[in-house]
């Protein structure tokens, strides 16, 4: 099997120590003494504190936002910006500053700003996806590609141009395209997340080339290379909202992508425009993790925004990671180990590059704890040796060992191949969009019920186990996703 870009964006974090406690407690103003429980710190923050000699970016989280605003307030630091529905406000402060938001009301956990990092034709044969567009319905009477429902990719951006993402009539499947502005500590701005024309290739202001790749696993538009390959994506009908969060990334920009999503689902063009032509964002993709894994954190941003877009009806589809592992400890996304239904850690399968459906689990994807099943895959999708959109100058493009050019005689190299469940995961984004094109009243722990429950069960890797009434295993979740089973789950059929 080719290898090429299997390293997944991660986040850095570092460990709490009692002298990093009494550090901070020094540097806090004599005023800031505390009178009461304090709020507690994330280990990457308590670490950052203990040599910060300037100021940082923190999530300060509140029962509520007013709680939150008014603990930055009554401590001085400088507001960067909110997520107001998740009692959370990001701010700049100092690590006196911040020692004493831990004593103000209502003040619940703070958070550091984690640096993030990007990892890294025959797919849709396997997952069976490719077959249930040709033969199957929505329940709006078209090919099940789906088409009616937006995916947002979190991403490094996305070239909206790229021939692959571009339907018969020239029109651009990216319907909604965003930039998020948190990328750096401390830069405040009203609006962190803002609309950008839709003609602008984000990607490659970014110098990225991942999140264009990605776009093309969840809605690549049914495409003949000059060497007389096809391609299509998982969803070659489904719209896509890119928010570009850059090519290297802090939390609070990824976080801030989320909660523009939690804000904007049932609209992501703007309220008036007709969702005929901006369908509601469903899913969301999200291809970057922690290097090694890590403690799942509910306190974190991340998980009280992904559950909030559960309650209103969006699944969370995460890349699982790409550090391998041998079951002796997880090295799984903590953000995908969430078990709240409609929230998915995707491992990635290698269909051998035959179309088979009985292929191995990739080598690099990241293995859960065996003796741990909460920190197991949810299920598996292809995600090695994955063909799809890339323009050769861009980095995580030039990671690629295979080339190709597209249709018209200027795309030349503007395919490539890439590895890493960065890969499997919009595999899984776009299945969902077909999944909610077929019966759009599902709720996301439905949607997750149907693709577990009719899983593909290969047998590579680590035996499965009955685990809660699921079979599972900690290398490959479920199994490997079954477009047309978990249809006929869902709808009955």
């Amino acid at each position: 099997m080719r290898r090429s870009s299997r390293r997944l964006p991660r986040r850095v974090l570092g460990a709490v120590s009692g002298a990093v406690v009494v550090a901070a407690l020094a540097a806090a103003p004599a005023s800031a003494a505390p009178t009461g429980p304090l709020a507690p710190v994330q280990d990457f923050l308590a670490a950052q504190l203990a040599g910060l000699t300037g100021s940082t970016t923190v999530l300060v989280h509140g029962v509520d936002a007013a709680a939150a605003r008014a603990a930055v307030a009554a401590t001085g630091m400088s507001t960067v910006t909110e997520f107001e529905r998740i009692g959370v406000v990001v701010a700049s402060g100092t690590a006196g500053q911040i020692e004493s938001a831990r004593t103000q009301p209502g003040v619940t956990y703070l958070e550091g700003n984690s640096p993030i990092e990007f990892a890294q034709e025959t797919s849709n044969v396997a997952t069976r996806g490719a077959e249930a567009a040709a033969t199957l319905t929505g329940a709006n009477g078209e090919a099940l590609d789906g088409s009616g429902v937006s995916v947002a990719v979190i991403d490094s951006g996305v070239d909206p141009n790229h021939p692959y993402l571009r339907d018969a009539d020239g029109r651009s499947a990216v319907v909604a395209n965003l930039k998020s502005l948190c990328l750096v500590e401390a830069t405040p701005t009203p609006d962190c997340v803002v609309r950008v024309p839709s003609v602008v290739d984000t990607d490659t202001l970014s110098l990225g080339g991942h999140g264009t790749h990605v776009s093309g696993i969840v809605a690549g538009r049914p495409t003949t290379l000059s060497d007389g390959g096809r391609l299509q994506g998982a969803a070659p009908g489904a719209s896509l909202v890119s928010i570009s969060t850059g090519a290297v990334l802090l939390i609070v920009g990824a976080d801030s992508a989320l909660n523009w999503v939690l804000e904007n689902h049932e609209a992501p063009c703007g309220a008036g425009v007709s969702p005929t032509v901006c369908p509601p964002i469903k899913v969301t993709n999200n291809s970057y993790g922690p290097t090694g894994g890590g403690a799942f954190d509910p306190n974190s941003a991340t998980v009280k925004l992904q559950r909030a877009l559960a309650a209103e009806g969006v699944v969370t589809v995460w890349a699982a990671g790409n550090d391998g592992g041998d079951g002796s400890a997880s090295v799984t996304n903590p953000p995908g180990q969430d078990p709240t239904g409609g929230i998915l850690s995707v491992a990635s399968y290698s269909d051998l590059e035959t179309g088979t459906r009985d292929g191995v689990v990739s080598e690099f994807s990241s293995r859960g704890a065996s003796a741990d099943p909460s920190t197991w895959p949810d299920l598996a999708a292809p995600g090695d040796t994955i063909t799809s959109a890339c323009r050769p100058y861009l980095p995580i493009c030039a990671t690629g060992l295979d080339f190709r050019n597209g249709p018209g005689l200027l795309d030349v190299g503007t395919f490539n191949t890439i590895s890493g469940t960065s890969m499997a995961a919009p595999h899984v984004a776009g299945i969902v969009a077909q999944l909610f094109q077929a019966d759009p009243a599902a709720t996301p722990a439905e949607i997750e019920a149907a693709l577990v429950g009719s899983a593909h069960r290969f047998t590579d890797g680590a035996p499965y186990a009955s685990v809660g009434g699921r079979t599972t295993s900690f290398d490959k979740g479920a199994g490997l996703v079954d477009v047309l089973a978990a249809v006929a789950q869902l709808t009955g059929s």
